[in-house]
């Protein structure tokens, strides 16, 4: 009867961190007075325009085509979650994606899901959440992200007169939150800040790096947050990784990305779906 009392306990402490999406959570440590306040959550009863755009553009030799609206079911808002796919098309077609320097990507058969907060939702620091999962995780060429990117960045859309930053300099700086490259297999991520080298598209990926255990099929909370001047990753609210006194190397808003890319030729055996609960940002007060 005690271990099945214990076990009840932690059942419920776990449910009482998965509602804290609605209330203010305090994730600094208790001798610092208060607390977290959310200032934006989305919680995908319907795609709301004010918080999301589609973002089409080819970056990284990704394999796929980034198309907008849903089309073939890439970006699907139902039943209360965000669905963002990969689909095989069967034959190559036309791709209107281009890169920053103004390449079009190549004919492919493959479609996928991005959305972005550029331009809607923009923060400085703060704390950044999603709850997600991903199904059929460490199938070759798979990689889906949940990410930030700073709001002076100069790819596609181009939207404001100071969109003129380069990749990752200040102003366009990169944190990835989750990251599944299906290169390592199933049930792990990667998370990270990518350390700028001073020049246009001089970024350390390796640097400031996590990889960490998960289990993709399940949903879990991934988030990102300052604590003074350092950036912790959190995984369900437990720190997993502490970037120390890199908190200042972005001080410009970031936007938040979700997106499923997929990074190589390799065909497709199953269904490619990442499926977001939730996202939300919070501000500290005091």
């Amino acid at each position: 009867m005690g271990k099945n009392i214990a076990k009840l306990i932690y059942i419920l402490l776990i449910l009482i961190s998965i509602s804290a999406c609605s209330q203010k959570i305090n994730s600094t440590p208790t001798n610092v007075s208060g607390g977290w306040e959310i200032d934006f959550f989305d919680d995908f009863d319907s795609f709301n325009e004010d918080n999301w755009q589609d973002q089409m553009l080819w970056v990284n030799g990704e394999d796929q085509c980034y198309v907008p609206n849903n089309m073939h079911n890439t970006r699907e808002v139902s039943g209360g979650t965000l669905k963002l796919r990969v689909v095989d098309l069967g034959e190559k077609q036309p791709c209107d994606n281009m890169d920053k320097h103004g390449k079009q990507h190549p004919d492919t058969q493959y479609v996928a899901g991005r959305i972005a907060s550029k331009n809607r939702k923009e923060f400085i620091k703060g704390k950044w959440t999603a709850r997600l999962k991903v199904e059929n995780s460490g199938q070759p060429g798979m990689f889906p992200a949940w990410w930030l990117l700073g709001a002076l960045n100069n790819e596609p859309p181009v939207q404001e007169p100071d969109e003129t930053v380069c990749w990752p300099m200040t102003g366009s700086g990169e944190i990835d939150i989750f990251e599944h490259h299906s290169d390592g297999g199933p049930n792990h991520y990667a998370a990270r800040a990518i350390k700028s080298l001073g020049y246009c598209d001089g970024g350390d990926w390796q640097a400031k790096m996590l990889v960490q255990e998960s289990n993709l099929d399940e949903f879990h909370d991934y988030s990102v947050e300052w604590q003074g001047n350092d950036i912790v990753i959190r995984l369900d609210e437990v720190e997993v990784y502490r970037m120390k006194d890199d908190g200042d190397d972005f001080p410009e808003p970031l936007f938040a990305i979700l997106n499923f890319a997929k990074i190589n030729d390799s065909a497709m055996t199953m269904d490619w779906v990442m499926e977001v609960d939730w996202v939300k940002h919070e501000k500290w007060v005091e």
